[in-house]
């Protein structure tokens, strides 16, 4: 990676976001006839989505060309309503439109780092599987649980330690994960949104433009333009140790960084899923290591 990679186009994916949400968005869906075949595009008309958001259609169409430059707060909140954007997706609008509303800047290619109290917390948390991920989908910190259950990150270059390298570009970790398709698109949205936070980052559009070249599902994904916030849920894992787990997780955002987030795994007490997380724990190290050694061997 180098700082002389090119940074992403913000008009560029403007004008793509608007064009795949508004492409999504079905006639019937707001109440308009649809006509079938007669109808030229996907979803709804420019004219449409112009007249269900109160804007002219001159107005909306240098939008979705991607200017937009001084583009109000209100006239965003009207398209997003007409668009039905999620929280998520309306974040993604204004970090696209106005990206001085940022406070924080950092040079791209600086890594992040993590307080220590914050990996002390991870190493008390025994029994529990947590990290820390940042920018890029990098994984910046963990404990030996969340070791033992991906993976030896410790032996693992800084570089590779990034969720979105690991899916697309190691099958043995993909592996892991019973719906792979779905934790492969939820990857892609974390991506998206830190890329229209930071269109400039040079490290960024390196592991975009690496990840476009070595997978076919990665770019399909990338071009849907889809977005998510890190949140909570259930993942069913196929650990290659102790077989099958449900675990339940949680993402906790940082209150004095809003880039970094807490990821943590935990099992529902007395399942057998506890009992294999409890038995994958114990061996600790040893576990890691092997999942380490089978991970490289696939990578």
């Amino acid at each position: 990676m180098t700082d002389q990679e090119p940074a992403l186009d913000r008009r560029a994916e403007l004008s793509e976001f608007l064009r795949t949400r508004r492409a999504r968005i079905k006639p019937s869906d707001v109440g308009l006839p649809d006509y079938g075949h007669r109808r030229r595009v996907p979803g709804l008309r420019r004219e449409e989505l112009s007249q269900l958001a109160g804007v002219s259609v001159a107005y909306y169409t240098r939008l979705e060309q991607g200017n937009g430059a001084n583009v109000s707060t209100e006239i965003l909140e009207a398209i997003s309503r007409a668009l039905r954007l999620t929280d998520a997706e309306h974040a993604h609008l204004l970090h696209l439109t106005k990206p001085r509303q940022h406070k924080k800047k950092r040079r791209g290619g600086a890594r992040q780092q993590v307080r220590p109290a914050l990996q002390q917390l991870l190493d008390a948390m025994e029994g529990v599987p947590a990290y820390i991920v940042g920018r890029r989908t990098d994984i910046l910190a963990w404990n030996r649980a969340a070791a033992a259950l991906f993976g030896d990150f410790a032996t693992w270059a800084p570089e590779d330690r990034n969720w979105s390298r690991m899916i697309f570009l190691n099958p043995q970790v993909k592996a892991l994960f019973a719906n792979p398709e779905q934790k492969a698109s939820d990857v892609v949205s974390y991506l998206r949104m830190d890329a229209g936070c930071h269109p400039d980052d040079p490290e960024l559009s390196a592991l975009v433009g690496q990840l476009s070249v070595k997978s076919e599902e990665f770019r399909r994904l990338w071009a849907a333009h889809d977005v998510k916030d890190k949140g909570h849920g259930t993942k069913v894992l196929h650990h290659p140790l102790v077989g099958e787990l449900t675990l339940s997780y949680e993402t906790l955002m940082l209150a004095d960084d809003g880039e970094q987030a807490l990821s943590t795994y935990h099992a529902e007490p007395g399942s057998p899923s506890a009992e294999a997380l409890r038995l994958l724990v114990s061996w600790g190290t040893d576990a890691a290591a092997e999942r380490s050694a089978s991970v490289k061997d696939q990578g």
